[in-house]
Parts: structure tokens; sequence; C-alpha cells
């Protein structure tokens, strides 16, 4: 299976290792002409066999929809763009509508493990259609840890990134509520 992936900071740089470690051919794209395979996205595409699946690990917001509204020119149809990013999941809604009308399709992937995942795996939460998401599983069980855990497909098109947002709600309150103890212990005067 191939990959085009998008964004090779911290974590996408990762995630190629990931994939390369077990037999997936990925052609990488950055900014950093030092972290890219390929000089352009134009170049990315042209690399992959179809249909292609190009997953994009950029900042959300405008850097996410850039890249989208790139490869909506250079895809065809039954090519697949996959969103690692945490964008918002009211925009996934907007780019699959952008992608479906030219018959690409589009998920969206919750992406949680941060510099630790090359070595641990990620915890994928993952939106989209069905038949997308089952011709993605090779992809998803390369980056997810070894066993039943690690992947959910959460639903339709915005649910991987919803899923995220909640799971980041509870992991930073859980990190404040940690912090707040710890602060208390430390001004406790006791033996």
């Amino acid at each position: 299976m191939q990959l085009g992936l998008v964004g090779l900071g911290k974590m996408g740089g990762n995630m190629r290792e990931r994939l390369r470690n077990a037999g997936i051919t990925v052609v990488g794209y950055d900014r950093d002409p030092d972290l890219s395979d390929v000089d352009n996205l134009v170049d990315l595409v042209d690399r992959l066999e179809a249909p292609r699946t190009v997953w994009v690990m950029v900042p959300a917001g405008a850097a996410t929809q850039g890249v989208i509204d790139q490869l909506a020119t250079l895809l065809k149809p039954g090519d697949i763009v996959v969103d690692g990013g945490n964008s918002r999941w009211t925009d996934d809604e907007k780019h699959a509508k952008q992608l479906r009308a030219r018959d690409i399709g589009f998920v969206d992937a919750g992406v949680s493990g941060g510099v630790w995942g090359l070595k641990n795996g990620y915890a994928l939460m993952v939106g989209g259609d069905e038949e997308h998401v089952r011709w993605l599983e090779p992809i998803f069980d390369a980056l997810k840890p070894q066993g039943p855990y690690g992947f959910v497909h959460a639903g339709k098109v915005g649910a991987g990134h919803f899923a995220k947002m909640v799971h980041n709600g509870i992991e930073y309150a859980m990190m404040q509520a940690y912090a707040e103890g710890w602060e208390l212990l430390e001004k406790v005067d006791s033996v």
C-alpha cells in the first residue's frame, strides 16, 4: 500500500517512520526541503498509484484548507484525503463536501500519541464512509498500538475529530486536576 503524507513535523515525521517500518510505502512532503521526499504536492501526487491516499498532518485552519484546496485540483475520482490534524469537526463536513464534488473521498482522523506514537502507536478516532475507512485499514493497523485497542471508527465525517475534541477535553481537565491536587499537597503543613 502507498500513502502520501503532507506535514512531516514531530508527529507526521514519526508517523512516516512507523508506517515505513510496517512495510507501507510513504511519500512525504513538507515545506522544509530537508524533511521532504518530494519538492511539492504535484510531485507527491505523481509518485502515487491510483487510487491515491493522501494524509494531511498540518495545523488546523488555513494551513489545512490550503492543502485540501490544492489536493482537490490534483487528485482524481476515487482518491481519498485523510485529515489527521486537529481540525474542527465542522470543517470536516465542509472539506468532505468540497472533495465529494470531485468524487474524492474524505476521512477525518483524530490522532493521539504525540512524539511517543512512533514507539507506542497512535490512538486513532476516525470519521468517514465505511468503504473509505475499510480501504484505509492497513494504514490504521500500522499506526495503532499492537492488539485490539487504539482504533475506532466513530461514525460519519466529523465524528473522528469530534471524538478527539472530547478526548482532549478530558485529558486537559485531568491534567488540571492533577496540578491543583499537587499544589494543595505542597501547601499542606502535615508530616
